[in-house]
């Protein structure tokens, strides 16, 4: 039985946030930061209390120059170059089924699921499925019958382990004291790269029988 495993681009693979602070002081100046502000279009995101954050007014500013790049989602970099192509030389070795999910809005050019499936392309994995979505990522796991879906959002995460029977693997990019302390007793498996992301679904070995992958895989992550 293969592995049937989701991915989150921006956050996980894809550096948005060092794009938008470099778009904010561009607009706005040096010294302005994305850190403590919620960097998305919703207009209930509380103020933050970093220094020089962005005001929700400069956001909108922000995101609407965003999206009026041409194929905006296409520029962004890798946060650890090279893992998009280690997850498909593993998903290639192992038979895994990979899906990516995002919730990326649509900017001037391809839609958001094309450009998306041409910026894993460009970055070694071939036939890459993409799904932009709304909503519970818990719910899609569920649909699907995801086994592990990997993010780097502790709500995303909560949503899968209480709306589905996937494990969820929170990729947590700050120090390890920061995770939230809810994390483990939910169920949810802070990581701190996609690289060690990548270590622990390697680690549970190849799928040679009907349920090894799967076996070891929820074994090794403690599900």
């Amino acid at each position: 039985m293969s592995l049937r495993l989701a991915c989150d681009l921006d956050g996980t693979l894809a550096n948005m946030d060092a794009a938008l602070q470099h778009e904010a002081e561009h607009l706005f100046g040096p010294g302005v930061s994305l850190r403590g502000v919620n960097a998305t279009l919703d207009e209930d995101a509380p103020d933050a209390d970093d220094t020089q954050p962005l005001t929700r007014r400069q956001l909108r500013q922000l995101w609407d120059r965003v999206l009026k790049r041409e194929n905006f989602w296409q520029t962004l970099a890798e946060i650890e170059p090279g893992s998009v192509r280690r997850l498909a030389a593993l998903a290639a070795k192992h038979h895994w089924e990979v899906i990516f999910l995002t919730q990326r809005p649509p900017c001037v050019g391809h839609t958001a699921q094309r450009q998306s499936q041409r910026w894993l392309h460009e970055h070694g994995f071939e036939f890459p499925s993409v799904y932009v979505m709304n909503g519970s990522r818990g719910r899609v796991a569920d649909a699907l019958a995801l086994d592990v879906v990997i993010d780097d959002r502790p709500e995303n995460c909560l949503d899968v382990v209480t709306e589905s029977k996937a494990r969820a693997l929170l990729v947590w990019r700050d120090v390890p004291a920061s995770v939230p302390p809810a994390a483990a007793r939910l169920g949810i498996e802070p990581v701190f790269s996609m690289s060690e992301a990548l270590d622990l679904l390697e680690q549970a070995g190849g799928a040679d029988k009907p349920d090894g992958l799967v076996g070891r895989l929820r074994a090794a992550i403690g599900l």
